[in-house]
């Protein structure tokens, strides 16, 4: 299993996980190398208690299983994927060291809270296309073919964001590059069911706000809570297993994307207006870049 953006919120959580879960292997890409060097030795030093856990794609496991299954084996790798160029020396590195991957989490992700003339296209535009938009793309293609020849069941789950459904201020460059995971994620699905590799699932996850600070600030419209990672993990999780196509947290997002695709612009807008959507994001901090 490989995650990026791995060292710190929802990838740490995803990570903590698969170790739980007696993955084979758990590749780690991130840009924090202290973070990331700190994470490592934490699951390190978790898969020492020999923890049973019941894997995916393997039976329940210890550091010493009965069957002479070896522990998790944790592969730390520091890139940042704004950095594209970076990402194939480090896949590279992955199948060198592992052959490929069989599950891969396309986490990462940057948010730049500001109206859109308030962008910079060097400091702003640019990575956040790059990281949330053409980073996942670069890294799936990296692995995919690795996937779609092997015989065994494969995963590629896409973190998108309800910002890639619906319209809102403050979020037009962040809305973009999530508009565009959902739509390269879901054609890249039906792609893979057409031409008859249905063993390699894609799922594609679009969460409103989710507590991890990165949406410091940001505030659920009514009937959207900000949700807590380990319920979005844990969600998450159960798609990636059942390969459910298109997961929306909480109930409230679908319901949003429905009434705006039915509704006129002018009405929905007013709809939007009064849950509070289009003023989610007036008073967003978030992390510093």
């Amino acid at each position: 299993m490989l995650i990026t953006g791995a060292a710190s919120g929802m990838g740490r959580l995803y990570a903590e996980r698969a170790v739980r879960e007696g993955a084979r292997a758990v590749v780690l890409w991130d840009r924090d190398a202290a973070a990331l060097d700190a994470l490592t030795a934490a699951l390190r030093a978790e898969i020492l208690t020999g923890r049973s856990a019941t894997a995916w794609d393997a039976p329940p496991r210890s550091p010493s299983s009965a069957a002479g299954r070896p522990a998790t084996s944790v592969h730390p790798f520091v890139l940042d994927l704004g950095e594209l160029g970076a990402i194939a020396q480090s896949a590279q590195a992955v199948r060198r060291e592992l052959g490929g991957v069989d599950v891969l989490i396309n986490n990462a992700g940057i948010v730049r809270g500001k109206f859109f003339w308030e962008h910079d296209n060097g400091a702003d535009t640019r990575p956040t296309m790059q990281v949330n938009a053409l980073a996942p793309m670069y890294v799936t293609r990296e692995f995919l073919t690795g996937m779609i020849e092997s015989s065994r069941e494969a995963r590629v789950v896409n973190i998108a964001s309800a910002a890639g459904t619906l319209s809102n201020p403050r979020m037009s460059v962040y809305a973009a590059s999530k508009w565009a995971v959902i739509g390269w994620s879901d054609s890249m699905r039906l792609e893979l069911e057409q031409q008859g590799f249905g063993h390699v699932k894609v799922t594609t996850v679009a969460p409103s706000y989710i507590d991890t600070g990165m949406f410091e600030g940001a505030r659920g419209p009514l009937l959207t809570p900000v949700l807590a990672p380990e319920y979005v993990v844990d969600k998450v999780w159960k798609a990636m297993l059942a390969g459910r196509p298109l997961l929306m947290l909480p109930w409230s997002v679908g319901l949003a994307r429905v009434l705006k695709g039915v509704l006129p612009t002018r009405a929905w807008d007013a709809v939007a207006e009064r849950l509070g959507v289009y003023h989610s994001m007036d008073f967003f901090t978030g992390r510093r870049p």
